[in-house]
């Protein structure tokens, strides 16, 4: 069955967008983490009605920047990028989403940022003016939306010193680490083992130099350096295992905390 968002054009319109009916938000694997969380159980049957899921093909552009958007949605699976595009053509990553992130923006009908899926996607989306009204009506969900904004204004502030501050080492080290952090599955293993996060790369070589501003030579060659040191192991394709947490963090520049 084929369901329509009411009050606007929806995300895209190209055929590798595809809509179904919103699966149980009893059993969502990242309801706990996302906004709809702080929602009481017997408010859940509601939002279940009121959601449905959005499904894109990795490079499928899913809002363009400054596009009228009347829905927001959780990421449930995959990674989105951000984009924002000069005058002159030239594209940069502003940003990543990961399972349980919000995409669009409350109370704004457009968002600067373009978005694209860098990986399959899949997107639980709910029309604008109903979700503004549970943010008027649901004081928890007004909370973790102020407490996540705040959170995103903080990595923003990290960021800018790795991109300003950081070595190469230290750039990429950073950037697998936060991909390890909320992409990561981990396996424990033996008990003698050190637990292993594995994930697959949300971006290729290219895109990595182009969000960390280096040489896709410098990528290769630190992504080497890791292999070597035994912090990371590569398992085939984009999939990834970083083997030393804690070694991991230091070449980050991750303070003890």
């Amino acid at each position: 069955m084929r369901v329509e968002l009411q009050g606007g054009e929806g995300p895209s319109t190209r055929p590798a967008d595809r809509m179904s009916k919103r699966l149980s938000c009893a059993i969502c694997g990242v309801r706990d983490r996302a906004l709809c969380g702080a929602l009481a159980p017997e408010q859940l049957p509601r939002l279940n009605r009121r959601a449905c899921q959005r499904h894109y093909q990795a490079g499928q552009f899913i809002a363009a920047a400054g596009q009228r958007q009347d829905w927001l949605a959780t990421v449930l699976s995959g990674v989105v990028k951000l984009t924002r595009t000069m005058c002159d053509g030239r594209q940069q990553i502003v940003g990543l989403l990961f399972p349980s992130d919000l995409l669009g923006r409350p109370f704004s009908d457009a968002s600067p940022f373009g978005a694209e899926a860098a990986t399959p996607v899949e997107l639980c989306c709910l029309e604008r003016p109903y979700f503004e009204e549970l943010l008027h009506q649901e004081s928890g969900m007004k909370h973790r939306l102020l407490e996540r904004t705040l959170n995103e204004v903080d990595a923003a502030r990290e960021w800018m010193l790795v991109l300003g501050r950081k070595t190469a080492e230290e750039k990429v080290a950073s950037l697998i680490l936060l991909m390890a952090q909320r992409l990561g599955s981990r396996n424990n293993g033996a008990a003698t083992e050190r637990p292993v996060s594995r994930f697959d790369l949300p971006l290729s070589r290219t895109e990595i130099a182009e969000y960390l501003g280096l040489r896709i030579e410098t990528i290769s060659r630190q992504l080497g350096r890791l292999r070597v040191a035994g912090v990371i192991d590569t398992e085939g394709g984009r999939r990834l295992a970083v083997r030393d947490m804690g070694k991991l963090e230091q070449l980050a520049g991750k303070e003890p905390v």
